[in-house]
């Protein structure tokens, strides 16, 4: 998609505003509006300026000039938004010297799938995502000089069993027996659908939902693989509708790896794999029929497990 053709789309929607998205270091999604006519083709190039000091890990106070610059095959119009927005994920860059700045997980992905083609091991890094969740009726915490706590429900529950729901009518999922039980014990078979397909019409392509093994609304939407850069871009599109879905019907996602004591937590495994030529370079004759290369990079990943972990599970509440 070019530039005109994506202020082409607008007009077509009849968009009133354009959204700019980029993720910070940290891995959120960070966004502002500017109207629509704002949104010219020079916007491509130029991009649009904003104070990096104020994104976590960034930029110095004394030097927090950056700017954001839209890339064209990433627009879609926003599902949410009452006003008619189209929204574009854009690329983080200095504004003296035009570089892609360090610290711009987009551009590392970038950077990332270039330096695999220098290297002639492949082309193109495919990598196919399972994201597992929680999905939550209410979150009440706080962290007090005098108290601290925290307490989350969800009527599939078990602990609900005696709760007065009026009527209570016993469809709670034991811990670890919650993969898959249709409904009525499933209470959010449609909510997960809806998530589902309002990604597909997205153009993201999906594969499937379920519950997942958990007690309490934990869940599983799976993507359909795609390139390293494309995929980063689905799957923060992937958060930002399931939370926002869930939000519709007062519900609320969250991805923390370990919500409830006793029961599943939540991950995320990711299949990978490299091409080359449109061949798989992980495909060979040695164990489990992989190659040379497949079993040097899971190699690797074991070798420097504990350095990925500061960059793939940060925190505590890393996915």
């Amino acid at each position: 998609m070019t530039p005109k053709e994506v202020i082409a789309m607008a007009k077509e929607n009849n968009a009133k505003v354009v959204d700019i998205r980029y993720m910070d270091f940290i891995g959120t999604w960070q966004h502002f509006s500017v109207p629509v006519s704002e949104f010219t083709e020079a916007a491509f190039e130029d991009g649009f300026g904003f104070d990096g000091s104020s994104m976590r890990a960034w930029q110095a106070i004394n030097n927090s000039d950056m700017i954001v610059i839209p890339e064209p095959e990433t627009a879609k119009m926003d599902p949410f938004f009452k006003v008619p927005t189209l929204a574009i994920i854009g690329n983080i860059h200095d504004p003296i010297t035009s570089e892609s700045y360090s610290r711009d997980p987009r551009g590392i992905a970038k950077k990332t799938e270039q330096y695999l083609k220098t290297t002639g091991l492949g082309d193109t890094i495919f990598v196919g995502p399972e994201p597992e969740f929680f999905i939550f009726s209410n979150i009440r915490y706080a962290s007090e000089p005098h108290a601290a706590f925290f307490e989350i429900d969800s009527p599939e529950g078990h602990w609900n069993t005696g709760s007065d729901e009026m009527p209570n009518l016993g469809y709670k999922i034991k811990p670890k027996h919650g993969y898959f039980p249709l409904p009525p014990a499933d209470q959010y078979q449609d909510m997960r659908t809806e998530m589902m397909l309002t990604l597909e019409n997205l153009g993201i392509a999906m594969e499937c939902q379920h519950h997942e093994v958990a007690s309490a609304g934990q869940s599983e939407i799976d993507l359909r693989f795609d390139s390293l850069v494309n995929m980063g871009d689905s799957l923060a599109w992937f958060k930002y509708v399931l939370k926002n879905v869930a939000h519709k019907h007062d519900h609320t996602v969250t991805f923390m790896p370990k919500p409830l004591y006793g029961d599943n937590g939540t991950g995320m495994h990711t299949h990978m794999s490299f091409w080359k030529d449109g061949n798989p370079v992980f495909a060979g004759n040695k164990y489990a029929g992989l190659s040379d290369e497949a079993l040097w990079a899971i190699g690797g990943i074991m070798k420097h497990c504990k350095s990925l972990c500061a960059i793939t599970n940060p925190t505590t509440n890393s996915l």
